[in-house]
């Protein structure tokens, strides 16, 4: 893997592509003015591009780039600010000041609600295994302009984790946050975004275990909240009380602890 700049280029971009090449210990590779295509052709590898507004990363074989972006979050959000409700948020049952910890973070979206309605005096912390994965989305929620700052500072708030979730969930103390959250890959296909779509290449895929279950709810103060398809087998596995949304292909399970 190497780090480069975007076709335009400048100074900034390269000192910037050069900071990361260093702090995240992948070589850093002059552009050339040669499209990606080119260097992939010469050099079979991934390629992370800083950009002036994003980074991406060109995975070997795949035209198309896994970006950080916002996604659904930005207009989840604004249909809050209008006062209309949010599945998450009923099936966390959150609040200002509320805790929560997403175990499954991926591009962060749930992570960016959840952050917009604890605010300030709250906290929301999310865990990403991929390390790449981890890297793209944390400096995506320090740099990503919305032109909304309560949507910038809500994605600022959130503090990020790269590890195991399971390993992580066992070094908290009991009751630790108000929430525990999982967001797994689906069993099932269904209709997705080119973002999630990208993502599932790297995303870990373990599965969900007994002992997850056995240590988010020691770790979650109320409740535990799984996101699953809606015909998937580990709400009833699990003991998850279903929330049946007719009109949703995926739905929400709660444990009150």
């Amino acid at each position: 893997m190497f780090i480069t700049t975007s076709g335009r280029t400048n100074p900034s971009l390269i000192m910037k592509a050069k900071q990361l090449s260093q702090a995240w210990g992948i070589p850093y590779l002059e552009r050339n003015k040669r499209t990606i295509q080119q260097i992939q052709s010469e050099l079979p590898v991934d390629i992370i591009v800083v950009g002036k507004e994003r980074i991406e990363i060109y995975f070997y074989g795949n035209r198309k780039p896994m970006f950080f972006h916002p996604n659904s979050a930005m207009f989840r959000i604004k249909r809050i600010m209008k006062g209309e409700r949010d599945p998450l948020i009923d099936a966390c049952n959150l609040e200002e000041g509320s805790t929560f910890l997403d175990c499954t973070l991926g591009l962060a979206s749930d992570s960016i609600v959840a952050s917009f309605i604890v605010g300030n005096v709250g906290k929301a912390v999310g865990i990403e295994k991929n390390e790449l994965i981890f890297r793209l989305v944390k400096e995506g929620l320090l740099q990503w302009k919305t032109n909304m700052d309560p949507i910038d500072e809500a994605m600022k708030r959130i503090e990020v984790l790269q590890g195991d979730h399971l390993q992580i969930l066992k070094s908290l103390d009991d009751n630790s946050f108000d929430c525990v959250y999982f967001d797994p890959m689906f069993e099932e296909s269904i209709d997705e975004s080119d973002g999630i779509r990208s993502i599932k290449a790297i995303a870990s895929r373990l599965p969900l275990t007994i002992e997850h279950i056995k240590e988010a709810k020691r770790v979650a103060r109320h409740r535990v909240v799984l996101k699953d398809h809606y015909r998937s087998e580990r709400f009833k596995v699990f003991r998850f009380q279903q929330l049946i949304r007719k009109t949703s292909k995926f739905h929400y399970g709660i444990i009150d602890v």
